[in-house]
């Protein structure tokens, strides 16, 4: 199945690139191999360069890696200063070790660094990093105005608030660089900390002045404005969806444990009824109507489904490479990487060949805007050719019409040196 060019029609449902990115995030909660959170942010990152567009949105997932590279050196930092709970044999470096009152037994500055409690803080950082930067994967292909419009009406004023908070780092990210971009046209540096201090008050200038339009729009439209509902369905309302709510916490730790394996599915099943009933009472409330809806199709169902597939095998990977899955640090042993969840975690690449491609990446959009430059300059070639022949044509015309109209009147034309004036 060839990928279309992607339109208003078949644009992929942001919501589907979030059930991906999901997915791939929960694989990466379940393991602390460093080869396997690596290819999964490899998987993650493929996708985003084969299938991100040009919108402003699409270019956070840069500041998301960057901020997960900050969080591994964080707590490399931590586990450096204060001390790892890991013991260790090999000691690194000993610190000199600041004395702290009795109340704060447990608690160290200082001391002996092992390469043991390195090694941990190096595997805890990087799986946390994988999880931000598949959350910055799904922040740089779903656009947040077709997910908003596909949240159900009970949760569309908290879908709103959602969604402007997931558009502040895109914003933030594109304000910096037109920032810095005009700053280098203007002859001043554009990196160091003197230059993000330059930098950062017009950041925030600009915040400000999107908050209040964007407070202005919101009250333009009417936001916040409801139906009238009866007491008894906004009560029932409230009794399904946080007994949904609270079936479906209840479904997952049973799921999740040992014993609750019996019960665990049926109350999950039955928590997710009720929410979704009571969401689709809630939905009456809301005073809104929708414009072209999003369509769920195949191609969405097969994104979703590679990262829910991702997830689930990595979770049934636990059961039979629960040591490969977690290499440990005590004692230090190099990791390995195992070949079925490996394996898993490469399905997670479907969607780079399913989903639709962004505008402007086919072949024929490539080769189309050569083709109009070529004739382009070709047709400017030969319209400048033809001016410059009708320009020499003319000025050749205008001299022998000169030189005709000299002679007659006795007067030699211009550039002959060898003919006088008659006296008169």
């Amino acid at each position: 199945m060839s990928a279309p060019q992607a339109t208003r029609t078949t644009a992929l449902h942001a919501g589907a690139w979030w059930l991906w990115a999901l997915g791939l995030a929960t694989a990466a909660s379940r393991t602390t191999n460093p080869l396997l959170l690596g290819l999964l942010v490899g998987v993650a990152g493929y996708v985003v360069a084969a299938r991100r567009t040009n919108a402003p949105w699409a270019r956070s997932y840069g500041a998301f890696v960057k901020l997960g590279l900050v969080v591994i050196a964080v707590r490399l930092v931590f586990a450096f200063v204060l001390g790892s709970p890991i013991p260790g044999t090999h000691t690194l470096v000993t610190l000199p070790e600041v004395p702290l009152p009795h109340w704060a037994k447990g608690v160290r500055i200082g001391g002996r660094v092992t390469a043991e409690g390195m090694v941990f803080a190096l595997y805890d950082g990087l799986k946390l990093a994988t999880l931000l930067i598949c959350v910055g994967a799904a922040n740089a292909l779903a656009n947040p105005a077709r997910l908003l419009k596909s949240l159900p009406g009970a949760l569309y004023e908290a879908g709103v608030a959602v969604v402007v908070a997931m558009t502040f780092a895109p914003n933030l990210v594109a304000d910096v660089q037109r920032l810095r971009a005009a700053r280098r046209l203007r002859g001043r540096p554009d990196r160091g900390v003197t230059a993000l201090l330059q930098v950062g008050l017009p950041v925030l200038e600009g915040a400000l002045e999107r908050s209040v339009a964007l407070a202005a729009a919101m009250d333009a439209r009417g936001y916040g404005r409801s139906a009238e509902v009866p007491p008894a369905v906004r009560h029932l309302t409230s009794v399904l969806t946080l007994g949904g709510l609270l079936g479906i916490c209840a479904g997952t730790y049973g799921l999740l444990g040992d014993a609750g394996g019996g019960y665990g599915l049926p109350l999950l099943l039955a928590g997710l009824a009720a929410a979704l009933a009571g969401l689709w009472l809630g939905g009456r409330r809301s005073v809104r109507s929708r414009y072209r809806p999003d369509r769920w199709g195949a191609r969405a169902w097969l994104v979703a489904g590679s990262g829910i597939a991702v997830a689930a095998l990595m979770i049934w990977a636990n059961d039979y490479a629960a040591t490969a899955l977690h290499p440990p640090a005590v004692p230090l042993t190099a990791p390995v990487l195992p070949l079925w969840p490996a394996a898993s975690v490469l399905l997670g690449l479907l969607p780079a060949f399913v989903a639709p491609l962004p505008p402007g990446t086919s072949r024929a959009d490539r080769t189309e805007p050569a083709d109009r430059t070529g004739r382009a300059d070709r047709s400017d070639r030969t319209d400048g050719t033809e001016r410059a022949d009708r320009t020499d044509g003319t000025s050749s015309a205008s001299k022998a019409s000169g030189a005709a109209g000299a002679a007659s009147r006795g007067r030699a034309p211009d550039g002959d040196p060898h003919t006088k004036e008659p006296t008169q």
